[in-house]
């Protein structure tokens, strides 16, 4: 090679952007332009412009201040498409003067965005996709995936979503019951698609944990957490389901089960009980037992009646004749059933259940290949198959 001759420099690629991090600032930015006179639906428009430019010019040019980068692109996205629509000239009046640049006001109005996300006026679904979208820093389609629907119905749910809540004023007061239910509807979901909702639920009800001193919250961030840390011996490697008596207890997460018992101990300290911490203490009694059989049945038992008090839920009491099962006997446990509606869901589940543990493996396989039947998902109805297969065939050898 001719010495005058320097080999060809080796190309450099820009690292990619931060994903956690833009996600993480999202919802800061969002509520900077609604607190400035944006409304909520243009305010978020411009925010997922904003990031789509992050997304292109930070790898090359990465800001100082991330946030204030975001906060001053974004204003200047809502501004141009306000400018745009001849139909708010008044409004345009009102917003034209942009604020000086500089770094971003270091308030954080996260909490007053899950208020809105959460607004009573909005279904359920729409609240979760809206939530999602807005405070969580996920796309339309990724929130499609999730939820195995087409992007064009999610884009229309969160579009509807965000007209209903433009014209809400954003220092109204808001209901933290609702906002936390918003969020356990969304760790319930699960790990459908390539978003595992339920570690996106613990993100953001930690963000919420965060900005927020209230009991139930901890209780429901310390439920997620005791659940979640269960979650590799939900299933077998073929997929299906395995029973909590049946999992392997080394594969759950202390480090997540230590950290969900020092926050719901903390919240209980408060002596404001609630529906999510005392779900939590059921589970956090599940989370201490060495085996199935150890389990402190007759302290469960009496979670259960704290929670029947505060929800007087059926669903509560239908899980309370399963405790009452373990710690009276399966005669116990199959009269407190009796006086529960049988339509209620995974009630002759529970029926089969009960019943085998009374020795009446019969009956157990009848209800078992019943409850299989009216099972709302695959892995479910084929556990409930399996198990009525298990004790015909005791029966017939």
């Amino acid at each position: 090679m001719d010495e005058t001759t320097a080999p060809p420099a080796a190309e450099k690629t820009a690292p990619p952007v931060d994903e956690a991090l833009l996600r993480s600032l999202t919802p800061g930015v969002l509520t900077i332009l609604v607190r400035r006179g944006a409304d909520f639906a243009a305010a978020e428009d411009a925010v997922q412009d904003a990031l789509l430019e992050a997304v292109r010019v930070w790898p090359a040019d990465p800001p100082r201040d991330p946030r204030g980068w975001l906060v001053t692109v974004a204003w200047r996205k809502f501004l141009d498409a306000t400018r745009a629509d001849t139909a708010r000239r008044r409004r345009e009046d009102r917003v034209d003067e942009e604020p000086a640049p500089g770094p971003a006001p270091a308030v954080d109005d996260t909490l007053q965005l899950y208020f809105l996300c959460a607004h009573p006026s909005l279904t359920p679904s729409s609240a979760v996709a809206l939530t999602l979208r807005a405070v969580g820093g996920l796309t339309t389609r990724q929130i499609a995936q999730a939820y195995l629907v087409p992007e064009a119905t999610m884009a229309q749910r969160i579009s509807r979503a965000k007209k209903t809540v433009s014209g809400v004023r954003f220092d109204q007061p808001g209901d933290v019951a609702t906002v936390l239910r918003v969020l356990y509807l969304v760790f319930n979901e699960g790990y459908s698609g390539d978003l595992d909702l339920a570690a996106e639920a613990i993100r953001l009800t930690r963000q919420l944990f965060t900005a927020f001193d209230h009991p139930e919250v901890a209780g429901l961030l310390a439920l997620m957490l005791l659940h979640h840390a269960r979650r590799a011996s939900r299933t077998a490697p073929d997929g299906s389901l395995v029973p909590l008596a049946d999992q392997d207890r080394t594969r759950w997460d202390t480090t997540a089960i230590a950290e969900g018992v020092r926050i719901l101990q903390s919240a209980l300290s408060r002596d404001r009980l609630g529906e999510f911490q005392a779900q939590a203490a059921i589970a956090a009694l599940h989370a201490d037992a060495p085996t199935a059989g150890e389990t402190d049945w007759v302290q469960i038992v009496e979670w259960y009646d704290e929670l029947a008090r505060l929800t007087d839920s059926p669903v509560v009491r239908l899980n309370r004749a399963v405790a009452v099962g373990e710690a009276d006997g399966p005669r116990a446990g199959l009269a407190a059933l009796a006086a529960l509606d049988d339509s209620l869901p995974r009630h002759t589940a529970v029926a089969a259940y009960l019943h085998e543990r009374d020795g009446d493996l019969a009956t157990a396989a009848l209800l078992y290949a019943e409850a299989a039947r009216k099972a709302p998902n695959l892995p479910e109805r084929d556990y409930l198959t399996r198990q009525a297969a298990r004790l015909n065939s005791r029966g017939s050898g």
